[in-house]
């Protein structure tokens, strides 16, 4: 072994390191009536290294939400970076901006959102979201939520075989979040985004994840997500595990 080898080696384990301890991954977040604040920082990865081949994924993501009386204002930003032996696997960015307005019935608030996409694994060159509807908390509880929503978006597209389109979709949306006894945490959130023109464009996004509770504000956290834009006919499939620091202020 070379002493460029031994270097390699040493510098892929404290990257390795750093990934594991500074990863937080977005989860379910609900603010109470003394929180005004809620930051998130995520950066993750991993690298496989064998004989023949090499492969490295980073997750890096942001997040920063604030609550002002019966307005909830969230912002957030992902990047997925990849390759698998010198190919481009993914190069993904997103940056979203959404409010709930909370002025209606009990259970029911109006949402709106903005949102930027563009992804060389689903084929996306960029693609700009927006619109608005309405939700539905079906159990509101501090250890157990199940919501509906639903709403119209307006997607503008470039594709990666340079097709520009535009079309309006129907958003529906599941969450789900279960927390036991401070200890254990599992939350679910699904899309389903159908174009109102075409039946066969259609976008699926989904985001599991698993928290292991080790103080109020560190969890060990497992995280499954998937996508899938069918006009590109393309989809994708991340896990990914770590700590997961969570702090409202």
């Amino acid at each position: 072994m070379t002493k460029a080898d031994v270097c390699r080696g040493r510098a892929s384990k404290v990257l390795i390191m750093a990934l594991f301890i500074f990863w937080c991954p977005a989860v379910y977040a609900q603010f109470n009536d003394s929180t005004y604040y809620h930051a998130i920082l995520a950066s993750t990865g991993s690298i496989n290294k064998t004989n023949n081949d090499r492969a490295y994924l980073l997750n890096n993501s942001f997040g920063f939400g604030v609550k002002k009386k019966s307005i909830v204002l969230n912002s957030s930003s992902t990047w997925i970076y990849g390759k698998q032996n010198r190919e481009l696997t993914n190069n993904d960015f997103s940056s979203s901006l959404n409010f709930d307005l909370y002025k209606t019935f009990p259970h029911f608030y109006y949402w709106g959102l903005v949102n930027y996409n563009t992804s060389y694994s689903l084929g996306i060159n960029n693609q700009f979201l927006a619109g608005a509807g309405i939700a539905y908390k079906i159990i509101d509880k501090k250890d157990l939520y199940l919501n509906l929503s639903d709403g119209i978006l307006y997607d503008k597209s470039n594709l990666l075989a340079d097709l520009i389109y535009h079309t309006y979709r129907n958003s529906l949306r599941l969450q789900f979040h279960l927390q036991l006894k401070d200890l254990l945490t599992f939350d679910e959130s699904s899309f389903l985004q159908s174009s109102l023109s075409n039946g066969d464009d259609y976008i699926i996004r989904s985001t599991t994840t698993l928290g292991i509770k080790l103080r109020k504000w560190i969890s060990l956290t497992t995280s499954l997500n998937y996508n899938k834009m069918n006009i590109t006919r393309s989809d994708n499939l991340n896990f990914t595990y770590g700590l997961t620091l969570d702090k409202y202020f």
